[in-house]
């Protein structure tokens, strides 16, 4: 079933999708209730480790693990809260009548945490580099990895939110489990990172193959979501 209009057809689950994910992200514009928490826990940690450390750079390995151990704290912050609207204001059960494919409510909510990254880490990535980098030569190539890593944190914070979401231990129950599986996507994003990050300037030693461990990941994640959301939501 479509619809056209401005010689456009729009279907459905197009226009599910959309008024989702806008809903998401004007709640998020009203509200103010996951990005600055994000952005204020990442840029503390930067500063936390800039003291701690107690060097004015990081290279290599050590700054790669510094950036992806505090984005993907960050990220909790966020992943945490992405279906807590639904459970306070009923939106579950509106969700359950709309004639809609349910599996949409999933990739919106995975978009909504996508754009949460991409603003947490236009915010954070700079000061990261201002605190830790000698030279910003890396953060080009940076930024693929940045995003492969994102979405794969996206889809699977979306799944694990929405089991979690109904549990009165929501926030412990979603590091618990968001944990160990995206250990594989962190060290797939570390290793990516770890030559890009060098004190000579970025090098590109298995960057291919991080790469596409990266973008398998994603994929694997997005499929499993996409399969057994509809499930998760009945439960």
């Amino acid at each position: 079933m479509t619809r056209e209009g401005a010689g456009v057809r729009v279907t459905p689950s197009r226009q599910a999708f959309a008024a989702i994910l806008g809903k998401d992200l004007r709640t998020e514009l009203r509200t103010l209730r996951s990005l600055p928490a994000m952005a204020l826990f990442a840029v503390t940690t930067f500063v936390i480790f800039r003291f701690a450390l107690d060097r004015t750079t990081l290279s290599g390995s050590l700054a790669a693990g510094v950036l992806w151990a505090t984005l993907l704290f960050a990220a909790i912050l966020g992943i945490n809260r992405i279906f807590v609207s639904e459970r306070e204001e009923g939106g579950f059960d509106a969700i359950r009548l709309a004639p809609i494919d349910r599996t949409v409510v999933f990739l919106a909510k995975a978009a909504a945490l996508l754009v949460y990254m991409a603003v947490l880490e236009l915010v954070t990535v700079p000061v990261f580099a201002l605190f830790f980098l000698d030279s910003a030569a890396g953060l080009a190539p940076l930024a693929l990895v940045i995003l492969l890593a994102d979405v794969g944190l996206a889809a699977t914070g979306a799944l694990i939110s929405s089991m979690a979401v109904n549990s009165r231990a929501r926030d412990l129950v979603v590091p618990l489990v968001l944990l160990p599986l995206v250990v594989p996507l962190m060290i797939a994003a570390t290793g990516a990172s770890d030559p890009l990050l060098e004190a000579g300037g970025p090098a590109y030693d298995r960057f291919g193959t991080w790469l596409l461990t990266l973008g398998l990941y994603d994929l694997v994640f997005l499929l499993i979501g996409y399969a057994v959301f509809d499930f998760l939501l009945e439960d």
